[in-house]
């Protein structure tokens, strides 16, 4: 009895009997911001939800405290958040300020905002977790696209591969796997068609060649050519006009041009005329 009168008589009983005496007992917070009718209250809830939010992170940059204490931390704090995005709303319904567009953001000791996957953040030793790392690693940048320009300075003949057969090696090639080839084909359509006898090594048959020319006599080929010139042969495809022709038609596009410079329509309407009555 006399230890149980002693505790009763601590400074600590006296000030708790005090608190209940004058009705000063602690209010819990609601645990529903729509309960609170309050603006006073939920002011107050807010900023005690601020006071713990500060305190756990600041227990949280500790990483010696283990994976699981921290991730349990690190949900705590998260869970505070969203409470305290919830009294921040009731505030603004009950005539208070819009925290959501005036509060400051939630930033890193780098300055910047506390990235997160769908509202869930992580804080301090939280990011260095396995599993979260990767989520804070930066992908490298693409490399720069090339414009079109730059695509095509690289572009010439050999893309094409038209200088292919510059070098001398691949023709003779391609004629030898042509020859075999042909042969081949040839041997093939013998079988076929049963054609009896073969060619025998060196011997080639004679193809009917679309290609030639036949050889003109030196009497017509010195017919052709050209006065004054010998061993060079001229031929003309189209009708090749003369000087006189040139010179005539260079002096009928000077005169248009001058008429065209100095006479006036109606004198040109005149010449005309004139020489439609003139039979010119």
């Amino acid at each position: 009895m006399a230890r149980n009168a002693e505790k009763a008589m601590t400074a600590l009983a006296r000030f708790r009997q005090a608190q209940l005496e004058e009705g000063k007992v602690k209010e819990r917070r609601p645990f529903l911001a729509s309960e609170c009718d309050d603006l006073q209250k939920a002011e107050k809830w807010r900023r005690q939800i601020i006071s713990e939010v500060s305190k756990k992170v600041a227990q949280i940059q500790n990483a010696g405290l283990g994976e699981f204490r921290i991730r349990d931390l690190n949900d705590e704090i998260n869970k505070l958040l969203r409470e305290k995005g919830h009294w921040e709303v009731r505030i603004h319904e009950l005539g208070g300020p819009d925290y959501a567009r005036i509060g400051p953001r939630m930033l890193d000791h780098q300055g910047k905002e506390v990235p997160g996957n769908r509202g869930y953040k992580y804080f301090g030793a939280a990011r260095d977790l396995p599993g979260v790392r990767e989520l804070f690693e930066q992908e490298p940048p693409a490399p720069p696209r090339k414009t079109r320009g730059e695509l095509m300075k690289e572009i010439d003949a050999d893309y094409y591969g038209y200088r292919d057969e510059d070098d001398g090696v691949l023709v003779p090639l391609e004629q030898e796997e042509e020859k075999i080839a042909i042969a081949a084909a040839a041997e093939q359509w013998r079988a076929t068609h049963g054609v009896e006898g073969s060619r025998g090594e060196g011997e080639e048959e004679e193809e009917e060649n679309i290609y030639a020319v036949e050889d003109e006599s030196d009497e017509e080929q010195q017919d052709r050519l050209p006065e004054g010139e010998p061993g060079q042969e001229f031929i003309a495809h189209v009708p090749v006009p003369s000087q006189k022709e040139v010179e005539e038609a260079l002096i009928r596009r000077k005169k248009m041009e001058l008429l065209q410079k100095y006479a006036s329509e109606a004198l040109m309407a005149q010449s005309e005329e004139a020489k439609v009555l003139m039979g010119l």
